[in-house]
């Protein structure tokens, strides 16, 4: 795929257009044969022809607002956007008051050039890890499309825009896995910050405890530079970390756990690779993970802060929620404010004790994923649509718990299912990270 360096390159050198990128992504959306439909709920045509033309025109007299501008992305379905209804991938907001402003973010991107061609689709209101959408329809991965497999959640439209290149970068949402999940199913790279870099402010919430904004791309270095545009910092091209003598922890308990013979080989190969390639890895047991499902056994803080926020809105429209998103939001009621106060102590507690435990590594190495998609008619009953959603998500939902930064990368050979490799690196440590994952990125592809 092309990355946005490159395609920066090219504009800088006057080898392509903004116009002609924004054309090549619209063509994709419109083509019948693709998943233009259900990647996008609304698309931007006429106003990203007509950025694409001012980008190119400031361009020409020396005047673009960054190296980035003309260059196409789409934007999650939850982020405000002026003079339009946030709806967040569900019915129940149709008659919602439009936005008054951006959300920073979107304004952080419209400042820097960048030009979005359109909303893109997702899990109704984030909360789920499988990217199923009832009422806008539910795209699928790139990976084996005639078998009609989940792209990921909750910013699945986000993925498979990238990943069928109708955009060249993708600004989604993370509150437990929602951009590493769908770019492991699909194929790309996805990026969790540490949260409180990037501003919330005008993103429709689902849980503000763990709520974080992340891009999604075809690269390390891709989602670097949207990163810091998110993070209103200078993008600087990334130089990757030396693999020589850096400390990979790979988690023992619970994260390598129900792996499907997919995953396990090729993150097997992932970690042979980078052991090859002078990385010290060691196998490591953390307590916390263990104890984090414990104390999320209630709900943890998506329901009860979900259903916060949703309390008036279920009341009056309950009835035009996916009723399987209903449910797991209606969860939240059940909790007591002693329940929650809890929940914050021993969040407290954990960090501080997994910051201790991983005072010694580098970074933790682990499968972003245990299971490749699974195929959309493997999640009509119920049962399995639960029990799927929660090993999806199970892996990428600690980071976040835990107040910390992390990315997936593909580590899967060409021609196989997708699967994903994550980091996990420091609280506030985004910059080594991603210096590191460029490094993991150069050593899996050579």
């Amino acid at each position: 795929m092309q990355t946005i360096q490159d395609a920066a390159d090219a504009l800088e050198a006057g080898r392509v257009t903004a116009r002609a990128l924004v054309e090549q992504s619209l063509a994709r959306i419109a083509d019948a044969a693709g998943e233009g439909s259900r990647v996008f709920i609304t698309v931007y045509a006429e106003q990203a022809r007509a950025s694409a033309d001012a980008m190119d025109a400031l361009r020409h007299v020396g005047r673009a607002p960054s190296r980035y501008a003309g260059i196409p992305i789409s934007l999650k379905d939850l982020f405000d956007v002026a003079g339009e209804v946030t709806r967040a991938g569900s019915r129940a907001l149709d008659e919602a008051a439009p936005a008054s402003a951006h959300a920073p973010v979107v304004a952080r991107m419209l400042a820097a050039g960048f030009v979005p061609v359109g909303r893109s689709n997702m899990t109704e209101f984030a909360f789920s890890g499988l990217g199923i959408n009832p009422h806008y329809g539910t795209p699928l991965t790139p990976w084996d499309r005639a078998a009609a497999r989940i792209p990921g959640g909750s910013s699945s439209g986000a993925a498979v825009s990238v990943a069928d290149r109708m955009a060249l970068g993708a600004l989604g949402t993370d509150t437990g896995g929602s951009c590493r999940i769908p770019a492991a199913l699909c194929g790309i790279t996805g990026y969790k910050p540490t949260a409180r870099r990037v501003p919330i402010a005008g993103v429709l919430p689902l849980a503000p405890s763990l709520d974080s904004v992340g891009p999604l791309a075809p690269s390390v270095e891709c989602c670097s530079i949207l990163d810091a545009v998110l993070a209103g910092e200078p993008p600087a091209r990334l130089t990757p970390a030396s693999l020589a003598g850096l400390r990979l922890a790979v988690p023992q308990n619970v994260m390598l756990d129900g792996m499907d013979a997919t995953v396990s080989a090729s993150f097997e190969r992932a970690v042979s690779r980078l052991s090859e390639a002078g990385a010290r890895i060691v196998p490591t047991k953390f307590a916390a993970f263990d104890a984090i499902p414990v104390v999320n056994a209630k709900g943890g803080f998506a329901a009860a802060e979900a259903f916060a926020w949703h309390r008036d809105l279920l009341a009056e429209k309950g009835a035009l929620y996916d009723p399987r998103i209903r449910v797991r939001i209606a969860r939240g009621e059940a909790q007591s404010g002693t329940d929650y106060v809890e929940l914050l102590a021993a969040r407290r507690r954990l960090i501080a004790e997994f910051d201790r435990a991983t005072a010694g590594f580098d970074a933790l190495l682990m499968p972003t994923c245990p299971l490749v998609a699974p195929r959309l008619s493997e999640l009509e009953d119920d049962r399995e649509y639960n029990r799927i959603n929660l090993l999806l998500l199970r892996n990428t939902a600690f980071g976040n718990f835990l107040d910390r930064c992390a990315i997936s990368l593909p580590c899967h050979r060409a021609g196989e299912a997708p699967v994903g490799l994550m980091l996990m690196g420091e609280t506030m440590g985004d910059a080594r990270l991603f210096a590191i994952a460029a490094a993991v990125e150069a050593a899996l592809r050579a």
